[in-house]
C-alpha cells in the first residue's frame, strides 16, 4: 500500500511444506487468510519517533476475534529504522524489537502465522538500499530471535518500486541468504517484486522475467503480490473498475506461477463496501481458491488501532471492512 496516497485518501503447528487447516472461502479453499496489521510503520518522517505519538503497535485483544472468524495469518508491518537503527549492520533496538517479539509470540501461541514485514519500499532512511551485504546482515539480525518458530514468515520488504530490477532481485536474494544463514530454515519467505509488487503488472514490470531466479535452499519461497481493484490499482478509492476486476488482474500472474512452478500469496487486497466491489472480492477469492495449486492465500489491507474511519479499516469493533465486508467474505456455515 502506497502510504503517500493513503493519507491523502484517509488522514496451527509448523507448516514446513505440509498443509495447515484449510479455510473454506464460499466453497473454495485458501491455505492462508488474514489481515495486515498497520501502525508500527506510521510517522516514518519522524525517526525514531515516539511510541504512542508517532506510531503504535497492535491491539492483541483483536487477534482471537480474527482467528475466531477464520483468519490464520497476520502481516505485521514495521519500520526498519526503528527495528535496527542507524546502520543495517547494527543490533536490534531492544524496545521496538521487544514489542515485535511480544506480538509474534502471542499470535503464534494461538497457532496462527505472524509475517514480519519491513514496510520500507526498499529504502532505509529514505534512501534506496544498494548495500546487499548490509541487507543480508539486517535480515540475519531480524530473523535470529525467531529461528526456531516455524509459524513466523519473513517478508523481505514492502513494495519495492522505482528501482533497478536487478537490485530488487539481489536484495531479495540477500534477504533469503541472511535468513537461512542463521539457521532459520523452517519458515516461509515471501519475496516481493518491483513496481509495488502488483499482480496485474507482474509481467509488464519485469518481475516475471527476473524474480524466478531466486534461490532458497529450503525451497520455501512464496512470491508476494498485491492487488487493489480501483482504476490505478493504488487502493485509494472505494470504486472498483468492475465486478470481475480482481480475478482479471490475477490471470497473468497465475499463469506465471503455474509455468514456473512457484507459489504466490496476495499480501494486500481491499475493495469498497458496494455491490461491484463485493462481487469482485468474492470472485477474486474464489479464483485464488480455484487455483490453490499456486495461490496460498490473501491478506486484507488493513487493521490497526489508528485507522479510524479509513475506507478499508478491518479494525474491530467498528472498522467498515470488519462490520460490513468481512461477514460477506467469511466461509459459509
Amino acid at each position: 500500500m502506497r502510504f503517500t496516497q493513503i493519507f491523502l485518501a484517509a488522514t496451527t503447528a509448523a507448516l514446513a511444506l505440509s498443509v495447515p487447516t484449510k479455510l473454506k472461502k464460499r466453497g473454495h479453499k485458501l491455505r492462508f487468510f488474514g489481515v495486515n496489521e498497520s501502525g508500527a510503520e506510521f510517522g516514518n518522517q519522524n525517526l525514531p519517533g515516539v511510541y504512542g505519538h508517532d506510531y503504535t503497535w497492535y491491539d492483541l485483544s483483536t487477534i482471537p476475534e480474527f482467528i475466531n472468524k477464520g483468519m490464520n495469518i497476520f502481516r505485521l508491518n514495521l519500520q526498519m529504522e526503528r527495528l535496527v537503527p542507524n546502520s543495517l549492520y547494527g543490533p536490534l533496538d531492544p524496545y521496538y524489537s521487544g514489542n515485535l517479539t511480544e506480538q509474534v509470540n502471542y499470535i503464534t501461541s494461538l497457532g496462527a502465522f505472524a509475517m514480519i514485514c519491513p514496510h520500507n519500499y526498499g529504502r532505509y532512511y529514505n534512501t534506496i538500499i544498494n548495500d546487499t551485504a548490509g541487507f543480508e546482515a539486517f535480515w540475519a539480525t531480524v530473523a535470529k530471535p525467531f529461528q526456531n518458530n516455524a509459524l513466523v514468515m519473513f517478508d523481505t520488504n514492502n513494495e519495492y518500486h522505482d528501482m533497478p530490477q536487478s537490485l530488487v532481485v539481489d536484495l531479495n536474494q540477500a534477504a533469503i541468504n541472511g535468513i537461512r544463514g542463521i539457521g532459520a530454515n523452517s519458515q516461509y519467505i515471501t519475496p516481493e517484486g518491483n513496481s509495488y509488487t502488483g499482480a496485474w503488472t507482474w509481467i509488464s514490470s519485469g518481475n516475471g522475467a527476473t524474480m524466478g531466479a531466486l534461490k532458497d535452499p529450503q525451497n520455501k519461497l512464496i512470491y508476494q503480490m498485491h492487488q487493489y481493484l480501483d482504476s490505478d490499482g493504488s487502493g485509494t478509492s472505494t470504486t472498483c473498475v468492475n465486478s470481475t476486476i480482481f480475478e482479471n488482474r490475477l490471470v497473468a500472474a497465475t499463469q506465471w506461477l503455474q509455468q514456473n512452478n512457484k507459489l504466490g500469496i496476495i499480501g494486500e487486497f481491499a475493495g469498497g463496501d458496494n455491490a461491484t466491489c463485493l462481487a469482485a472480492l468474492e470472485g477474486g477469492l474464489k479464483y485464488l481458491g480455484d487455483n490453490d495449486n499456486v495461490w496460498t492465500g490473501a491478506m486484507w489491507w488493513a487493521a490497526g488501532p489508528w485507522w479510524g474511519d479509513y475506507i478499508f479499516s478491518m479494525e474491530p469493533p467498528s472498522g467498515i471492512a470488519y462490520t460490513d465486508i468481512l461477514p460477506k467474505l467469511l466461509p459459509d456455515d
